[in-house]
């Protein structure tokens, strides 16, 4: 037990900039707090001491602001940061090394028996006041942005967003977010300076942009040697770089160009 709660406490550290140390985490943070209760009365409606477990989890939302069925399933290392408002389903089962933003709801769509609630892979992030409807499977290493509403599965490590929520940063292979890492060096600027997993549709545009870009390099460097085999005269050029300065005169004039 000691050793589950210090792996608790370990894991705001990693998640939370503003924890300072052990003793403020374990006093003054209600998702840890809600965790701790919810742990007790899941064994509690195990056993079938259904209507102690309920009184529980009352008790935890009136102390925390956070409501857990006590017969939601949730993995270790789960962190519930700030928390209010927060609600988990009965039928919910959420992973390891997940974390949730205040407002969040893992709820269902129907009054049916059974399985209503979404289950969580590991290390799934959902964004404050997202609601996540309905018993499909968000995939491992997803992004929920905040105030999404999601009502169908999402593809492991993709980012949604939106009502309803629609996939607009999918995962990327390590050979694809390589290309895109060289392209971006080479025209000057980093596209991922804003952020690799930032749920914009910006993010994706600019993704297929420097794909294609990446794709035109890629050609005009094979016709250039084609062209130097045939023709010993011919020396190709190097293409010209692209600065941050020729972006700014298509913008807003002010735009903050010194932070992403």
């Amino acid at each position: 037990m000691f050793a589950r709660i210090r792996e608790d406490i370990a894991s705001v550290f990693e998640r939370d900039p503003a924890a300072r140390h052990a003793f403020e985490v374990l006093t003054t943070y209600p998702g840890l707090h809600a965790i701790w209760l919810h742990r007790i009365a899941h064994w509690l409606w195990g056993l079938g001491l259904k209507w102690l477990a309920r009184f529980l989890s009352t008790f935890n939302r009136w102390l925390t602001g956070i409501e857990i069925h006590p017969g939601a399933t949730i993995g270790r290392r789960f962190f519930i940061d700030h928390g209010m408002g927060v609600v988990i389903g009965e039928t919910a089962v959420i992973g390891d090394d997940c974390t949730l933003y205040h407002g969040v709801t893992l709820g269902g769509v129907s009054w049916n028996a059974g399985k209503r609630h979404p289950t969580l892979g590991n290390n799934v992030v959902v964004g404050a006041g997202a609601k996540i409807l309905g018993p499909f499977m968000v995939g491992e290493g997803a992004r929920i942005g905040s105030n999404s509403v999601v009502v169908k599965e999402v593809p492991p490590g993709a980012t949604v967003v939106g009502i309803p929520a629609r996939v607009v940063v999918p995962k990327a292979s390590a050979e694809e977010q390589a290309k895109r890492a060289a392209i971006a060096q080479k025209i000057g600027f980093d596209a991922y300076a804003i952020g690799a997993n930032t749920p914009d549709p910006l993010v994706d545009a600019i993704n297929k942009l420097l794909d294609h870009l990446h794709a035109v390099d890629g050609k005009l460097e094979d016709l250039s040697g084609a062209m130097e085999r045939v023709a010993k005269d011919f020396h190709g050029e190097r293409l010209p770089t692209l600065e941050l300065d020729d972006f700014k005169a298509a913008c807003c004039d002010d735009k903050d160009w010194s932070s992403p």
